[in-house]
């Protein structure tokens, strides 16, 4: 690996490296950021995504030496943590970041067509996500859904990136790794799903909704797209409205609804068991 020291943060090469607090200029250039050892390991070992360069104090480079020697060509840029401090504009305590190529749009039509992956669900399951805005929470959809071997993750136009380098590192670096798209036009993708033999379930807190395991016995054999909305809001009526059911996970008296990455996992091993 070409291991190239640096000691000036004003030096030109560390110039993508300036769109860590500004994720929207990462992603006009093309790029989004890892941060952390075991989420810039999987970029480099696991994922179907591409790597532009690392960057890194002494301690992470001794604990990356051996996925960083299967990419001889990679630049891996070796830098004090003061450096570090000074080209990203806050303190990366990991001291470990890297800078991976933003992979071309896929149509969504594309994905759910894909062979189901190894897993133990027991056919192509697909997760929706509609306007979800936090981004820990997208990362942490993307992380059970790689735990449960979802066949990818369809997002509304206005849910968060999740290669935004906060969803990224949430998700362990699952959204690294397992196939995600647009779905656009919105809410019209469900009923395509419909169209295209998933049964499509959104999940609702709504009193007198069917729980989600009847739901789940209900359409086992098929495949099946889970639709999660707004953290606050939920799904919205139209996305309602095209869904061919509704499901509720039971809750105790006082909470009315879960967390949307926890309430995604839940639904996803229900899934699993059937």
């Amino acid at each position: 690996m070409p291991v190239i020291r640096i000691e000036d943060a004003a030096d030109p090469r560390l110039h993508d490296y300036k769109g860590v607090l500004e994720p929207e200029l990462a992603a006009r250039n093309g790029i989004f950021i890892a941060e952390g050892r075991l989420v810039v390991r999987r970029l480099l070992a696991e994922s179907r995504l591409t790597p532009r360069s690392v960057l890194v104090t002494d301690a992470p480079l001794a604990a990356l030496t051996d996925v960083l020697d299967r990419r001889p060509a990679l630049p891996v840029f070796v830098v004090p943590q003061p450096v570090m401090n000074a080209v990203t504009g806050f303190n990366i305590h990991r001291g470990c970041l890297a800078i991976g190529e933003r992979p071309t749009p896929r149509p969504w039509r594309e994905l759910i067509q894909l062979p189901t992956p190894k897993s133990e669900l027991p056919g192509p399951v697909v997760v929706v996500l509609e306007r979800v805005a936090n981004a820990d929470n997208v990362g942490g959809v993307f992380r059970s859904a790689a735990a449960f071997g979802a066949l990818a993750v369809l997002i509304d136009p206005a849910s968060t990136d999740p290669l935004y380098r906060k969803a990224i590192r949430t998700s362990m670096g699952a959204s690294l790794q397992v196939p995600f798209a647009r779905a656009d036009p919105w809410p019209a993708a469900l009923i395509h799903l419909r169209d295209s033999g998933f049964a499509v379930i959104a999940m609702t807190p709504a009193p007198g909704t069917r729980p989600l395991r009847d739901v789940a016995d209900a359409v086992a054999g098929r495949p099946a797209a889970i639709a999660l909305g707004h953290e606050g809001d939920g799904l919205t009526t139209g996305a309602l409205a095209a869904c061919e059911f509704h499901a509720r996970i039971p809750l105790g008296s006082g909470v009315d609804s879960l967390n949307v990455a926890t309430a995604a996992a839940i639904a996803l091993y229900e899934f699993r068991r059937t």
